[in-house]
């Protein structure tokens, strides 16, 4: 259950960030998080509004975007998305040799304030 440690660590930076800026509310939080943090979202809505209880992110709304797996041949250079980062085939060459591009992301994206 990761969730709740970095549901924390995404509350504080937003607060924290907000705060620096003279912002009296935080009204939405955008998280960027790759497929391969393997999040459960409802966890993580539910361990926000929570946590934001009594913070100026009370009420905020969490938007969490998913970034898919891509991955990049290192014969042919094709970048390729793919559903989990096994052993993989490169689809247009063939080639087994190949390094991530994207899937490992978790990181606030943007914090909307008022």
């Amino acid at each position: 259950m990761h969730e709740l440690g970095l549901t924390q660590s995404i509350l504080d930076i937003a607060v924290e960030h907000a705060v620096k800026n003279g912002a009296a509310k935080i009204s939405q939080v955008n998280v960027k998080a790759g497929k391969m943090t393997a999040i459960v979202e409802d966890s993580m809505q539910f361990f926000f509004e929570y946590l934001a209880g009594d913070t100026i992110a009370a009420g905020a709304q969490l938007v969490i975007e998913h970034v898919p797996i891509v991955i990049r041949c290192l014969q042919c250079g094709k970048e390729s998305e793919v559903e989990q980062l096994d052993i993989y085939t490169c689809p247009h060459c063939g080639e087994h040799a190949v390094e991530l591009v994207s899937g490992r992301e978790f990181f606030v994206d943007s914090i909307e304030v008022e």
